[in-house]
């Protein structure tokens, strides 16, 4: 194998967590009452990996595919639209369940909201979803890439309508250019999902979008009659996808939550550092922060994601791009009678966990730490399809980023 995995269990001291609230079934419940307002909803598929879950010796395993949201191949979207709806309800003194996919795009909303453009930076994901967003509602988009972003992820945001450009700065500058440029426009709003002092509602509306995901999963784990499952993999670049499934689930069920392990790229791993230095303060990860993982390349944590990761995550994992590439492989050609997931490399990550904890001697430790084994059920999120093609069959056909050396 590759460099092993990096993990470290949570020995945070707590806090008084107020920003679990954020996650409440009320405001998710929101959430997922406006995304069905779109003409473009369904919910997307839970892949039951029956074959996959005896040959890793775990009682299930199961992957939320979002390949198939709205069209667009990932999960962001749900962030974005929740936000801009959020915004101008608040704008127009409304509650956001008036603010339906009819009300914002009527000639009402023009009278009483009339136009803004919503700024982001973006890998990919986050930016499509935006830009779509902002298409439908008849709203402008303006977003920035940082370097290295492909062409195929740029060109898809410029055909929903948006401004896009891709400058020569890392993720988390090109968050400190969009957020000044919005400041600097009028009508100008800045749609960006991590959080700093002074910047905290868009980033917790943006959570709040997410949780739709994790709440269309729990109910479509208990239609395969499991009330709740014990481990919940999720990843993470800022931390906001995965505090929102965190939180969601923590309210779910108070009493006995899931155990939450929380993944990150290697070369941007700034919640597993933070976890390490097991002080509760959030860390940096700054440079380049080169990583297949491209959603996940973020190297400064969401102020208020962290809160609640802090106090809920049991464990952090740092890691490298072979874990990713493999759990791309796996997903792509699965045990016989599986259901095949397209997933991309930020999607991808929790499978290639999963299948090393469970499989590789070294990780007998984490194994025993998170008492996962024949009786867990597992949970994972695909949170990207094919998003950058190329780059998918490099992995998937073409064997980049091997996963096993060859034998000398």
């Amino acid at each position: 194998m590759g460099p092993k995995f990096k993990w470290v269990l949570n020995h945070m001291p707590e806090d008084e967590d107020k920003n679990l609230q954020i996650m409440s079934l009320e405001n998710v419940a929101k959430a997922r009452a406006f995304h069905k307002s779109f003409p473009q909803y369904s919910v997307t598929p839970l892949a039951d990996l029956k074959g996959m879950a005896e040959h890793l010796g775990l009682g299930g395993l199961y992957v939320k595919d979002e390949s198939y949201r709205f069209g667009l191949n990932a999960f962001k979207v749900l962030g974005g639209s929740f936000a801009i709806a959020r915004y101008i309800a608040e704008q127009t003194g409304r509650d956001v369940s008036d603010c339906d996919f009819n009300y914002l795009t009527s000639e009402q909303l023009e009278k009483d909201f009339g136009h803004a453009t919503f700024f982001t930076a973006t890998d990919g994901n986050h930016g499509r979803g935006v830009a779509w967003a902002a298409k439908r509602l008849h709203q402008k988009a303006v977003v920035h890439m940082p370097r290295g972003s492909t062409k195929t992820r740029y060109d898809n945001i410029a055909k929903e309508g948006a401004q896009v450009t891709i400058e020569d700065l890392n993720y988390d500058d090109c968050v400190r250019l969009a957020a000044k440029e919005a400041e600097n426009t009028e009508h100008g709003v800045i749609v960006q999902d991590t959080a700093w002092d002074g910047y905290t509602k868009i980033p917790s509306w943006i959570m709040q979008g997410y949780s739709t995901m994790a709440s269309e999963a729990a109910d479509q784990l208990r239609q395969l009659e499991i009330n709740r499952p014990t481990h919940v993999f999720v990843q993470a670049g800022v931390g906001s996808l995965a505090s929102s499934m965190v939180g969601f689930f923590t309210n779910l069920f108070p009493s006995n939550p899931p155990k939450f392990i929380i993944m990150e790229a290697g070369a941007a791993a700034c919640l597993y550092k933070s976890a390490k230095a097991a002080d509760g303060e959030p860390r940096i990860v700054t440079g380049d922060l080169q990583t297949i993982m491209a959603g996940l390349a973020c190297g400064e944590p969401n102020t208020i994601g962290w809160d609640i990761l802090r106090n809920h995550a049991d464990a952090f994992i740092s890691c490298p791009d072979w874990v990713s590439a493999r759990g791309m492989r796996m997903l792509a050609a699965p045990v016989k009678g599986d259901p095949a997931v397209t997933s991309g490399e930020s999607g991808a990550v929790g499978m290639g966990v999963v299948s090393s904890l469970m499989t590789d001697p070294a990780y007998k430790d984490l194994r025993d730490a998170l008492e996962i084994g024949s009786d867990s059920q597992a949970l994972l999120f695909s949170t990207e399809g094919d998003t950058d093609p190329v780059r998918y069959r490099e992995i998937v056909w073409d064997g980049a980023w091997e996963s096993i050396k060859d034998a000398k």
